[in-house]
């Protein structure tokens, strides 16, 4: 028997005045009651409780005792009752983090009707493209857009994204527009990620995946600055149509090889597997699938617009 149980045998044993009365309230045999006083006696070095025929009086060090450990145990029973309802209740700081493009455009409007939602909960937003560890960082959630490397957090699924390739008129003007995927490897290219192995791009054929490769004349690990330089004619970019569907809808941008659309990618809310998950945590999740679950979260019907 632990400190904390010998602790509740005491209080019960000097409530009820009898070893018989608190094993019948706490569900174990008088014995077992005999047990962890004698034990605990013996730790603390000082007789407890005097033992009568009729009664059980505590000692005036158990009565001390008695008392301090009634104040320990209501001090441990408000700790328990705070946490649980920190998983009933959604509050504290949640500590949210996002991909740079998507955050700006979506995740802050987003945070910002949620917070008016929970008004007890406080927010920390942070932004960056770089794959955070939600157990490493301290992060509640994280928010990933594309395929999830496996790993030891959870992964729940958001919404989908709808990609495109895109290029500007003016880009089409000077060296036209590619008729089929092979067509890549001799254009102007602009890639998100690293150049440090031969960059490729996952496209379908109709409906089948195939992967093809390209020139990459930019990297970047910013969706942001490939949509600038795609803008200002630098080449043909592969980006998110939440990011460039304005760009087509007002004619800066055009969708190429229309009929080899690039697989749509997933987002996704990371956090680290917990039996008891916090309602800050589970409510935040749920909302976001609430706001981006639906289709209409983004315009699809611009991605599909191109060169005419």
């Amino acid at each position: 028997m632990d400190k904390l149980d010998a602790m509740n045998v005491l209080v019960k044993v000097v409530a009820t005045g009898s070893f018989a009365e608190a094993a019948r309230r706490l569900g174990v045999t008088r014995s077992a009651i005999s047990k962890a006083i004698t034990q605990l006696e013996q730790a603390l070095g000082a007789r407890l409780l005097d033992r009568t025929t009729r009664r059980v009086v505590p000692t005036e060090a158990g009565l001390a005792y008695y008392e301090r450990c009634l104040a320990i145990l209501a001090q441990v029973d408000e700790t328990e009752a705070q946490i649980s309802r920190l998983h009933e209740e959604p509050r504290g700081v949640l500590k949210v983090n996002g991909p740079m493009s998507f955050g700006t455009l979506y995740l802050g409007s987003a945070i910002a009707d949620f917070m008016a939602r929970y008004v007890d909960l406080k927010v920390e937003l942070t932004l960056t493209d770089r794959m955070v560890d939600p157990l490493e960082e301290g992060v509640d959630v994280t928010v990933r857009i594309g395929a999830m490397v496996d790993s030891s957090l959870i992964a729940r699924r958001i919404s989908t994204v709808r990609v495109v390739l895109v290029a500007s008129p003016a880009y089409i003007a000077a060296f036209g527009a590619p008729e089929r995927p092979t067509d890549l490897v001799s254009h102007r290219c602009l890639h998100y990620g690293h150049s440090t192995t031969v960059p490729r791009w996952q496209i379908t054929d109709n409906g089948v995946p195939m992967t093809v490769p390209i020139a990459a004349c930019l990297s970047s690990n910013n969706g942001d600055a490939l949509r600038e330089a795609a803008l200002k004619g630098i080449g043909i970019a592969r980006l998110p149509s939440f990011l460039v569907g304005c760009d087509i809808a007002d004619g800066k941008l055009a969708v190429v090889l229309p009929g080899y659309p690039p697989q749509d990618v997933t987002i996704h809310a990371l956090y680290a597997p917990n039996r008891f998950l916090a309602a800050k945590t589970r409510v935040f999740i749920d909302f976001l699938v609430e706001r981006f679950g639906s289709p209409t979260w983004e315009d699809f019907e611009i991605a599909t617009r191109s060169v005419s």
